[in-house]
């Protein structure tokens, strides 16, 4: 079923299109449009972690489904498995990468009879994303703007002491780690997490903002730089990040242990090692870094433009985006300015 509303400030039209994952988990896409038809081809946006499709929706001047609209885009946003729009649920990425992204695409393809699409991934809906199309189950996509982490996740010293020996203990108290107990913390644990996180963390009166810098990185704060943000961006957030499940975090302490993205479960379709062959897909990849990410370091994204070029030389593109970190390249209050013509520009190729 397709529910249909518009938003009074830009004049859109939203359809919430409903579909299946492979394994049968139902997810949905969010397709958006103003008010003259798209002129050019679908364009998949992908959320990361404990977060959903909204993540592209801060309330600053211009958003990037704004720009996207503006150059003549047919909009999707899609809600995977670890959208918070859903009951938390144990996912892995293997899910994501086999079952989620290649039945996105093929509900776009389908609703639009379009033969082709071009994606913008973010974090872990990059990292999953990226596996899809290495492992070929995403033909359809001919152009990908992957941000933050893809193909080899490269973290802090301080991240990788919280991954190796904090997180094991965490997972004896509790099977999610949550941003929004800075809002309310339910139980013992969060209540001590929270406690702890309000002891070490001094860089701003947000609790959900540092709960998010100790649950996903190293910085005060981690995902972006407080100057980046605006003050309504900043309140916003509180209702945007909640339950990531402790299965994600067992699955990127592996892939960080061996510099690349492995496989968890031994799923068919899926290699183990995603770098131990040619990637099987034909897209165009250009990577984007904020040089002062703290969730994940700008070399990740260096590696993997390093690996793509390897197979496909003076094909792929990489960005280091200078004063910028990992979500602030779609949040930040200049945006607009500072990043999104780099996204337009590697879309049009």
């Amino acid at each position: 079923m397709v529910r249909q509303k518009t938003e009074a400030k830009q004049h859109y039209t939203e359809r919430v299109v409903p579909f299946a994952a492979g394994d049968g988990m139902p997810l949905n896409l969010i397709n958006i449009r103003g008010s003259k038809p798209p002129v050019k081809c679908p364009v998949l946006l992908v959320h990361g972690a404990g977060v959903r499709a909204n993540i592209f929706r801060a309330p600053i001047e211009t958003t990037i489904i704004d720009a996207l609209i503006a150059e003549g885009y047919d909009v999707w946003l899609e809600n995977w498995r670890a959208s918070i729009d859903f009951p938390p649920n144990r996912w892995t990425l293997d899910q994501a990468a086999l079952y989620d992204h290649p039945q996105a695409v093929k509900t776009i393809v389908s609703e639009t009879g379009s033969s082709t699409l071009k994606a913008v991934i973010h974090c872990q809906g990059s990292t999953s994303f990226t596996m899809s199309a290495i492992a070929g189950l995403v033909p359809e996509v001919n152009t990908i703007v992957s941000n933050a982490v893809s193909l080899h996740p490269v973290v802090s010293q301080w991240s990788s002491f919280k991954l190796n020996f904090l997180v094991p203990p965490v997972k004896l108290t509790t099977q999610y780690l949550n941003p929004h107990w800075g809002v309310h913390a339910p139980d013992f644990t969060a209540k001590l997490i929270t406690g702890i996180v309000k002891l070490t963390h001094h860089e701003c009166d947000n609790t959900v903002c540092k709960l998010v810098s100790f649950t996903y990185g190293s910085g005060f704060p981690a995902l972006w730089s407080h100057e980046n943000l605006n003050e309504t961006t900043h309140e916003w957030l509180k209702e945007e990040f909640k339950a990531v499940p402790m299965t994600f975090f067992d699955q990127i302490t592996q892939c960080v242990r061996g510099g690349h993205l492995v496989s968890v479960e031994d799923l068919p379709g899926l290699p183990s090692d995603f770098t131990g062959q040619a990637p099987k897909t034909d897209a165009r990849f250009t990577f984007f870094a904020g040089q002062n990410n703290r969730c994940f370091l700008a070399e990740s994204q260096i590696r993997t433009y390093n690996y793509f070029s390897k197979h496909r030389k003076d094909f792929h593109s990489l960005h280091i985006i200078p004063n910028y970190g990992h979500l602030d390249v779609f949040m930040g209050k200049n945006a607009a300015q500072d990043t999104f013509p780099l996204i337009i520009e590697a879309l049009n190729r």
